[in-house]
């Protein structure tokens, strides 16, 4: 399967954004894309730098404006469109949603972050409920995804769950960079660990795994910080954790080959699964054991 990946520098002006992102998504579809992924929160900046309840004015239902504008791109072009979008879903009531759209343009599923930090610079507790969809694959003409949302991407529980779900490869549409106030050596260090982990995903579960975060430097609207440098380095890699593709940080576009047969091959050579000792791990579901 080729799965086109894009990474993108926002501005506030959301039909610019969203104009871009639809060039970018033709361009991949032309170059054999089957299945397009976007990085979070797509249509405009990253908002949870600051706490201001008229952010709330951008949340749209699903479906809504953003799932029709794309899936009839979706359908035009015979693609299947991860988006992730800021769900309304009651006054009150807001969530981090990744909507997968089928080639026909339908909502093939949504999964809702399960996962939310509230962090210097990532305050997003304040704007978004916690998923209650689970840890749920959704079904397509291409494969059965096990769709996350950026954060949840440092907790292994999640992937294994997609996994063990019946998962054929892992997506994560992200936001993540350096604020203002990191050293070179902990940006560094940070960027490492990011890719690190979700590689260890990959190779734990036997899966490929598709992530792709913003670039570009978004301003502190309080003026507090200096912004965040969102890092890019959006990548795919087979279910050995080896880098398929990797891009860097700047704007790019790419259309990957992902080989899903290859994870029957892996699992049999590294039964993971096979070998879990599943009556011994009752204690993950506390939060600690001592």
């Amino acid at each position: 399967m080729k799965v086109g990946i894009i990474q993108q520098a926002n501005s506030a002006d959301h039909a610019q954004n969203k104009e871009r992102l639809q060039a970018s998504i033709r361009q991949a579809a032309a170059q054999g894309a089957e299945l397009v992924v976007l990085q979070e929160l797509h249509n405009g900046l990253y908002f949870c730098q600051t706490e201001d309840v008229h952010v709330f004015d951008q949340a749209e239902p699903i479906p809504g404006p953003s799932t029709e504008e794309y899936g009839a791109l979706a359908r035009e072009l015979g693609i299947v469109l991860v988006l992730s979008l800021f769900e309304r879903r009651a006054a009150g009531l807001y969530h981090n949603t990744s909507v997968v759209l089928e080639r026909d343009g339908s909502i093939a599923g949504k999964y809702r972050k399960m996962h939310i930090p509230d962090d210097p610079a990532y305050y997003e507790k304040f704007y978004f409920t916690p998923g209650d969809l689970g840890f749920e694959p959704i079904e397509t003409s291409v494969g059965t995804l096990g769709v996350l949302v950026c954060w949840d991407q440092w907790y292994p529980e999640a992937a294994r769950l997609m996994a063990l779900a019946g998962a054929e490869l892992l997506i994560y549409p992200t936001a993540i960079g350096w604020e203002s106030s990191d050293v070179a050596s902990e940006q560094q260090r940070q960027s490492d660990a990011w890719q690190l982990v979700q590689r260890g995903h990959a190779v734990a579960n036997g899966l490929p795994v598709i992530t792709v975060n913003r670039v570009g430097h978004e301003a502190d609207p309080s003026g507090q910080t200096g912004g965040i440098q969102f890092w890019g380095r959006s990548f795919v890699t087979g279910p050995q954790g080896e880098l398929v593709t990797e891009l860097g940080q700047e704007e790019a576009i790419a259309v990957v080959e992902v080989d899903l047969s290859r994870s029957e091959r892996v699992r049999r050579w590294w039964p993971f699964l096979r070998d879990r000792r599943i009556d011994a791990f009752e204690d993950l579901t506390k939060r600690y054991r001592r």
